[in-house]
């Protein structure tokens, strides 16, 4: 695929620069089948360690011996979460032979290498975040109901049928529930962590509420908390945070809350097939969240995203922000026939925005208004988002 050969030529063009590569993005994305693909292509011998590996961990019991034996390799170190300490290690080995294409590190957890990494290995490493497959990277976008029913992780999308695709996202939670969170330390009952994410599923698009969590799980709102900073360090969910502009209106204060990959969202509400989205309640805040996670993924660092609500009924779905400037403000419908909804003109009123969009399924592309133009979500990613941002 195409995508694989350019993931494959960023990750050498960046580990012929920069002594460390960190390869961040959720399990199962195929971060370990990238760097298995490219350690023939390093331009010097390549060494695989598994953190989650007994024997690899084993080898690492007094890493800095272990790694001085092998100067002269590339490294690559996956689940690096799982051994902070290695960072400080890691610059240590840097700073005494600095040249491109020591390491490469492997992490499933974003904030947690990123806050290790930026206090040791500032102006020594280059990220690159590996997301599951995106609306801009499947063949001209024929496919995009598929990816929004099955989601973007590989084996999921690629799965010969929906019902194994559904059966892949049922052991991929398994192993989220049994292994990642109980590894953590923060569950002592399975059950309950699924009762969590079942409700955050309900919840998807929606506005987050700690207390109600809390009184609806019978657990102390500090716990829940922890659960779900958790669960956004690990890409599973993700808050989209409300935009206050300096104004007189009396704002939303609350984030929004998406499961970020729509197949997950759909494996917890029991929906396995197109038909079982179509027919249920849930397929406008569905929509919502998958342009939302496409439209966040193409970004990447390149703006900011946030939503826009008062207490007065203005609403905004998604403000896209680049420094000070608001780039676009967008209105999201699962409708052939959209029409901005009233709290959205108070919106751009409000933004003062130039940019306007409501986002739809399919390829059409007109304005509804003069200030308000109507975009297919894969024309919008691919053709007006570049000239954005």
């Amino acid at each position: 695929m195409d995508i694989i050969r350019k993931l494959e030529a960023e990750v050498l063009r960046l580990s012929s620069d920069f002594p460390v590569v960190g390869i961040i993005g959720p399990r199962q994305s195929g971060k370990t089948t990238l760097v298995k693909m490219i350690s023939g292509k390093l331009g010097k011998p390549a060494i695989y360690l598994d953190l989650e590996n007994d024997a690899d961990l084993a080898k690492l019991a007094d890493p800095g011996i272990y790694l001085e034996q092998y100067r002269d390799y590339c490294v690559i170190i996956d689940e690096i979460q799982r051994l902070p300490g290695l960072f400080a290690l890691i610059r240590s080995l840097v700073d005494q032979h600095r040249v491109a294409g020591r390491f490469i590190l492997l992490g499933s957890a974003s904030p947690v290498l990123i806050r290790e990494s930026a206090e040791s290995l500032a102006g020594r490493i280059a990220y690159l975040e590996l997301t599951p497959f995106r609306l801009d990277e499947i063949s001209d976008g024929t496919d995009w109901q598929q990816l929004w029913l099955r989601g973007g992780f590989p084996l999921s999308y690629l799965a010969d049928n929906d019902r194994k695709s559904f059966e892949w996202r049922q052991f991929f939670f398994q192993t989220l529930i049994e292994r990642d969170i109980a590894l953590s330390n923060l569950a002592q009952d399975p059950m309950l962590i699924r009762r969590f994410m079942r409700m955050i599923a309900f919840m998807h698009g929606n506005l987050w509420n700690t207390e109600n969590m809390s009184r609806s799980l019978g657990i102390h709102s500090q716990t829940v908390n922890k659960y779900l900073n958790f669960l956004e360090y690990t890409f599973i969910v993700s808050r989209l945070m409300p935009f206050s502009p300096n104004s007189l209106k009396r704002l939303i204060k609350s984030p929004k809350i998406y499961i970020r990959d729509s197949g997950l969202l759909h494996y917890l509400s029991g929906l396995e097939t197109i038909n079982d989205l179509f027919n249920t309640p849930l397929l406008g805040n569905s929509w919502e969240g998958f342009a939302i996670n496409q439209i966040q993924s193409v970004i990447g660092q390149k703006a900011e995203t946030y939503f826009y609500r008062t207490h007065q009924g203005a609403e905004c779905d998604l403000i896209i922000l680049k420094g000070n400037k608001i780039l676009a403000c967008v209105e999201i419908k699962y409708t052939s026939a959209p029409k901005p909804s009233k709290g959205y003109y108070v919106s751009i009123e409000d933004l003062n925005s130039d940019n306007n969009f409501i986002i739809i399924p399919g390829t059409e592309n007109y304005r509804v208004t003069k200030d308000i133009k109507v975009n297919g979500l894969n024309d919008f990613i691919k053709t007006t988002l570049p000239g954005l941002i």
